[in-house]
């Protein structure tokens, strides 16, 4: 094996012949007229393969392209298994001869090849191998390799040096063509921007621009399918799709728009993905596409204008796609920047018209340039046809004067300044302004005339109105003086004229104290209007004016209050009658409030609209529960067909005096009343509301019930007493007789045990009636010693046929040395009975089987008595004492009795008290009775004894 080393300077061996030198030239004309025919890099690295192998006469020839990762492409190959060589790929360290060729940078040869360690080279069954480098600017882009296999010794110095120099063109005419294409494709570029700007700046309408951009984008970049979305607010819409295939349905169209919002984000400039990654695998395949290059277009100022969407195409020419994405930005906010031109100039062009002023522009020919409607209007003309007339034919046209030729035209002293201008009858205001026309179009100028005959008219009218107004106005400063005052305000505050109040100091001149300005101030600058404010303000000679004021503050563009205007009204008169209006209510509501009556008003619905305060505390109601309920909700059913009659005869004009109706209370509880109806007139005469005055009488009625039974009760007394002193007659001779039969010895001894039981019974029956006349007999009270067991022991006796028909069960528990009390007999019995009497009467309508039980002891040095039943108990403990109050039903009982055994035991001394027992049903009353004097002595020395001993 020998290897090629480096030739020495001067290098290449001459060639041996003249023929074979000119062949080499003419090869080397031939690989640069193949450069210049335009061809690329492959079809150039072929024909140099085909070309190099007849001339040096090879078995093959092959090039390989080195990449940056040292890797080695077949680019092209002719002769022996060139079709195999095209589809071969090595790393450099794979390929022996070539690796020498690129890590020396010259050619290298290698005869007598072993197969075995050249790898591939014995694959193509090469029995020599030569390679030479391809150097460009001093990198190495590819290798060129010859393969002999026939010939082992094949490859020589010489042939190295023609592949040297075949080697150095090959490299140059490589650069060359890649030089030649990129300027071509510069140049093609170029033409594709040119169009495309053309296009681009000739759409002033954004349809056509983004229709025309969208298709020109597409095919200048090589994309199949074309999509321009661009911004709406926070949404991106599509707005133009190029597209073969037609345009999606508009399903799709909203989930691209949709996803394109959701996404775009992650577009920052160029972003290049597959479609279903994007878009997500349905949409991409109904849109049917792969691969998808997003391109972001922004505004001059950064602002996301839209995005451009390629689908299926190449996008590695980033520059390019960056040039077209950057006229997209410019064109479209040039097209949107004209189109708000336009807007702009629409709308300035409506206003113009709109506007109700009279507008002319004339030229410094005195020509009409331009008039709005309302002028032409005027005239009863088209706008378009007053324009290039004179002003003078203009003027004449409107009002016949012909003498100038512009009459809106002032002296050019004058000429910045309005002035009034009367025309046809109508005053107009004249302002004169002067412009540079366009174009070296000279000075312009510009008349609007604004009729003021209906604002000098309200001018007039107002201030007719501001002098006139009876109540006061004002215009003043916040620091304190008046701007402007009517003659009413003048007279309010006693000044002689408005001049002279305008000289005046508000705070110190108006005002009755410093602190009422500040409020003033400040209330309306916190608010901007104060309605209805109370003020006393100081007149001229120091007395003082009520005024109540409407004041509102006028600001400044910067909102700085520069005045206040106000409208004033005097109110003294007013407050003094107000305040007597309100002593007068005060004193009625007082009135009705504190009399003893109850008083509602109701309307003619019968609807409770007042009701003074004793309606609340008597009856028991809150307010809620009496205003606006109907009145005969308050009267007992039975009573309100007479109630209604009353209140219609009220309502028909007539007085009702002392209707006595039965009224519910707020407690459920049901009163007697008083009642007076009188109607109540409004201004017509007419009756409006009817007024019920109450007084209860519910005590009153009570009271003379109670008076009549006690009447009766007065009455059975004495009738009692009657026949007790009738039967007493009779009784004497009964018993005298039964004594005498007693005694007589010829009784059969059969009949003495009956007359033995008459006389027993004629006593019983005398003792009773006994006991009945000295209950009844009237007799002062007198003070004794009194045994309270035999009083007890006499009242039951008395009640003792009662209790016993009515099965009432009396029990006795009295302690046998119970000491005397001092007292009145009769008046003790009188209490005992009472209590016995309602004990009886609680047991005998509950129902069940009466017990009452009658306990006397000595305790804490008083006697006491303690009646115990078992009836229902005390409804209302604290008032059973009350005269006349009693839980009975009418006729039943006066509520006399216990009030009265109340005093009679207060006269002696002692008390009764009444409780509900706490184990089991009914009531317990206790009698306290003080001892007598000398038995209490004793029982005391009792006492002391017992404590000695103990």
């Amino acid at each position: 094996m020998s290897v090629s080393k480096k030739p020495a300077s001067g290098s290449v061996p001459p060639v041996e012949s003249k023929s074979a030198e000119d062949t080499f030239q003419h090869l080397l004309l031939e690989l640069s007229w193949a450069a210049a025919q335009g061809g690329d890099s492959s079809s150039l690295v072929e024909f140099f393969c085909a070309e190099t192998r007849k001339f040096l006469r090879v078995s093959g020839a092959y090039y390989w392209r080195l990449e940056e990762n040292e890797g080695l492409i077949a680019v092209g190959a002719d002769g022996h298994l060139a079709e195999r060589f095209r589809a071969a790929r090595l790393q450099l360290s794979e390929a022996a001869v070539a690796t020498d060729a690129v890590r020396r940078r010259q050619t290298c040869y290698v005869n007598h090849l072993d197969s075995q360690q050249y790898a591939m080279a014995g694959e193509f069954g090469a029995r020599a191998l030569m390679a030479a480098p391809v150097v460009l600017f001093g990198k190495v882009t590819g290798v060129a390799v010859f393969l002999h296999n026939s010939d082992p010794d094949f490859f020589q110095p010489d042939l190295a040096a023609k592949v040297t120099i075949l080697a150095a063109q090959l490299g140059s005419l490589l650069e060359y063509v890649r030089l030649a294409h990129t300027s071509d494709q510069h140049r093609k570029r170029a033409d594709d921007l040119m169009t495309l700007a053309l296009e681009l700046g000739s759409s002033l309408r954004l349809p056509d621009l983004v229709r025309n951009f969208t298709a020109h984008a597409a095919k200048i970049l090589g994309a199949r399918v074309g999509a321009l979305a661009l911004a709406q607010g926070t949404l991106l819409e599509i707005v133009a799709l190029h597209d073969p295939a037609g345009e999606p349905e508009r399903g799709v169209l909203r989930s691209l728009n949709t996803q394109l919002t959701e996404r775009v984000q992650q577009i920052a400039d160029v972003l290049c993905v597959a479609a279903n990654e994007f878009l997500g695998a349905g949409l991409a395949a109904q849109l049917g596409w792969q691969q998808l290059t997003l391109a972001r277009l922004s505004s001059a100022n950064g602002d996301l204008l839209g995005v451009l969407c390629l689908a299926d195409g190449s996008s590695a020419d980033q520059p390019l796609l960056h040039a077209v994405i950057g006229q997209a930005a410019v064109a479209l906010d040039n097209c949107r920047l004209f189109s708000r031109i336009a807007q702009a100039n629409q709308h300035w062009m409506e206003i113009f018209d709109a506007m109700e002023d009279l507008i002319v522009v004339h030229d410094e020919g005195n020509r009409v340039l331009r008039v709005n409607r309302s002028l032409a209007e005027s005239i009863g003309a088209g706008p378009a046809e007053l324009i290039g007339i004179s002003m003078r034919t203009l003027v004449a046209s409107s009002q016949g004067n012909t003498g100038q030729a512009c009459p809106f035209c002032r002296r050019p002293a004058e000429q910045d300044q309005d002035y009034l201008h009367p025309v046809l009858g109508r005053l107009y205001l004249v302002s004169t302004s002067r412009i540079h026309g366009a174009l070296d179009e000279g000075l312009q100028t510009i008349h609007v005339l604004k009729d003021i005959t209906e604002r000098r008219e309200v001018e007039r009218r107002y201030r007719e109105l501001f002098d006139n107004i009876q109540e006061g106005l004002f215009f003043s400063t916040p620091e304190g003086r008046f701007v402007e005052v009517n003659d009413a305000f003048v007279r309010m505050l006693g000044y002689s004229s408005a001049e002279e109040l305008l000289q005046a100091d508000i705070l110190r001149d108006v005002y009755a104290e410093p602190g009422q300005r500040e409020r003033f101030q400040v209330a309306l600058a916190q608010q901007g209007v104060i309605r209805n404010f109370e003020e006393t303000l100081r007149r001229k000679d120091g007395s003082l004016v009520h005024t109540l004021q409407n004041t509102f503050a006028v600001r400044d563009s910067g909102g700085s209050i520069v005045q206040y205007r106000g409208l004033i009204l005097d109110i003294t008169e007013q407050k003094k009658y107000h305040a007597q209006l309100q002593r007068e209510r005060d004193f009625n509501t007082s009135i009705l409030n504190n009399t003893q009556n109850l008083i509602l008003v109701a309307d003619a619905s019968r609807r409770v609209t007042y009701a003074n305060r004793r309606c609340f505390e008597l009856g028991g109601y809150r307010p809620e529960d009496v205003l606006g309920q109907p009145l005969g909700k308050f009267v007992h059913a039975s009573r309100r067909e007479e109630m209604d009659a009353a209140f219609e005869a009220t309502l028909a004009g007539n007085q009702v005096d002392n209707l006595e109706l039965s009224m519910m209370r707020g407690d459920g509880t049901v009163g007697q009343f008083s009642v007076n109806f009188s109607p109540m007139r409004d201004e017509d005469g007419a009756v409006s509301n009817v007024v019920a005055v109450m007084a209860d009488i519910t005590e009153a009625v009570n009271l003379q019930s109670k008076l009549r039974h006690t009447e009766k009760m007065a009455a059975v007394g004495q009738l009692v007493s009657g026949v007790a002193h009738e039967v007493n007659n009779p009784l004497t001779a009964i018993l005298g007789f039964a004594d005498l039969l007693a005694e007589n010895p010829h009784i059969p001894e059969a009949a003495r045990d009956d007359i033995n039981l008459i006389v027993q019974e004629a006593q019983r029956t005398k003792l009773i009636v006994q006991n009945l006349l000295s209950f009844a007999r009237k007799m002062p009270a007198q003070r004794e010693p009194v045994q309270l067991n035999t009083i007890i022991r006499k009242t039951l006796q008395l009640r003792a046929y009662d209790f016993a028909s009515h099965h009432i069960h009396a029990v006795e528990r009295l302690q046998e040395d119970l000491p005397e009390v001092v007292g009145d007999p009769n008046q003790l019995q009188q209490v005992v009975l009472n209590i016995l009497n309602n004990a009886y009467d609680a047991v005998r309508d509950s129902g069940a089987a009466g017990h009452i039980e009658i306990i006397t002891q000595l305790k804490n040095g008083f006697n006491e008595i303690v009646f115990r039943d078992n009836g229902p108990g005390i409804a209302y403990p604290e008032r059973i004492f009350d005269p006349f109050f009693t839980t009975k039903e009418v006729g039943k009982g006066t509520g006399l009795g216990l009030s009265i055994c109340y005093g009679i035991l207060r006269e002696h001394g002692g008390d009764v008290t009444c409780h509900n027992n706490h184990r089991g049903p009914g009531a317990t009353f206790v009698v306290r009775l003080p001892l007598a004097p000398s038995t209490a002595l004793a029982a005391d020395a009792a006492m002391a004894a017992e404590g000695g001993a103990s």
